[in-house]
């Protein structure tokens, strides 16, 4: 029997299909799991108030969702951009740059809220390895993991320079170094702790290790048009 070559499908495409799946499958459970207590902000969120809304992590997360289709349309139109000026590797380009800053900014933002005893008690440092992690607990260990883990991921597919596990281990460190300083220096009523540091850190490089198939290995080479000539 002939198989006509139109009907089948490239395995890359394949893979791709099935790997967007699994990821909108995983979104839609994590949703789910925690669809009662982004439901307590969002009446808030939708009156467009601050308090109740963008200063707790629920609404903060809850915006993060609802603004997800608009992160989807900036990464499309920058890489219909990119195709329509000839740049190889335009989706992958565009939709690391939307990633690492969508992915980000809303956990940074969790981060940084202030404690109630913001700027009337000092700030606190923790430098003792692994003395805070048993008391993170579950969530805490989950969400300091996530914090640079959109930057883990697509850092290495955007920056041919930062594709490589160290490099983005060193970069989540840096980067949550710089977050614990500003938390002591600002007096967020936050402790500035080096086991932060540690779970962030290894939060980057295990979503670097997760998109390693992806990784932008070489500079992006531009299509020249034939009518171009070029002088050497």
């Amino acid at each position: 029997m002939n198989h006509s070559p139109s009907l089948s499908v490239p395995p890359s495409r394949t893979r791709r299909i099935v790997l967007l799946s699994l990821a909108l499958l995983g979104l839609a459970s994590a949703v789910y799991a925690v669809r009662r207590p982004l439901m307590m902000s969002a009446p808030r969120c939708l009156a467009g108030r601050w308090h109740g809304c963008l200063d707790t992590e629920n609404g903060v997360l809850l915006t993060m969702l609802v603004g997800l289709p608009l992160a989807v349309l900036v990464a499309w139109v920058l890489a219909r951009r990119r195709r329509a000026a000839g740049i190889t590797w335009a989706w992958r380009m565009s939709l690391a740059e939307v990633g690492m800053l969508y992915g980000t900014v809303p956990f940074l933002w969790v981060t940084m809220m202030p404690g109630p005893g913001a700027g009337i008690v000092s700030g606190r440092v923790s430098l003792v390895p692994l003395r805070d992690l048993a008391t993170m607990g579950p969530v805490g260990i989950v969400g300091n993991l996530l914090i640079f883990a959109a930057l883990g991921f697509f850092a290495p597919m955007r920056f041919a320079a930062l594709a490589s596990v160290p490099r983005i281990l060193a970069l989540g460190a840096g980067c949550s170094v710089l977050v614990e300083t500003a938390q002591y220096v600002l007096r967020l009523d936050r402790v500035s702790s080096v086991d932060d540091v540690l779970v962030n850190a290894a939060g980057a490089a295990l979503a670097a290790l997760a998109s390693r198939p992806w990784w932008r290995t070489a500079a992006c080479p531009v299509r020249v048009p034939d009518d171009v000539l070029i002088e050497s």
